[in-house]
C-alpha cells in the first residue's frame, strides 16, 4: 500500500482514488504525522436490488402466464 504526502495526494487525487479502488485503501500523511486512510465505501444493499421496470402489464396477466408456461412444461 502505497503512502502519499498531502501535497502528492492534492495533486494526483484521481489516481489516488482509482489506486484506494483497485487497492481497497490508500494512506495520506501530512507534515506532522498524521495519517489518513481513503477507502471505497462498500455499496449498501444487495447487488440484486435492481430499479422496477413499469411494463404496463398487470399481476393478474403476469400471473396467468406463468401457470400458461407451467401449464404447458407439465404436458
Amino acid at each position: 500500500m502505497r503512502v502519499y504526502t498531502y501535497s502528492e495526494a492534492r495533486q494526483n487525487l484521481a489516481d489516488l482514488l482509482d489506486q484506494a479502488g483497485d487497492e481497497g485503501e490508500v494512506r495520506i500523511r501530512r507534515r506532522d504525522g498524521s495519517e489518513y486512510v481513503i477507502r471505497p465505501r462498500r455499496r449498501e444493499g444487495s447487488p440484486l436490488d435492481v430499479p422496477p421496470v413499469k411494463t404496463g402489464v398487470s399481476a393478474e396477466e403476469i400471473v396467468a402466464c406463468v401457470r400458461e408456461g407451467r401449464e404447458r412444461a407439465a404436458q
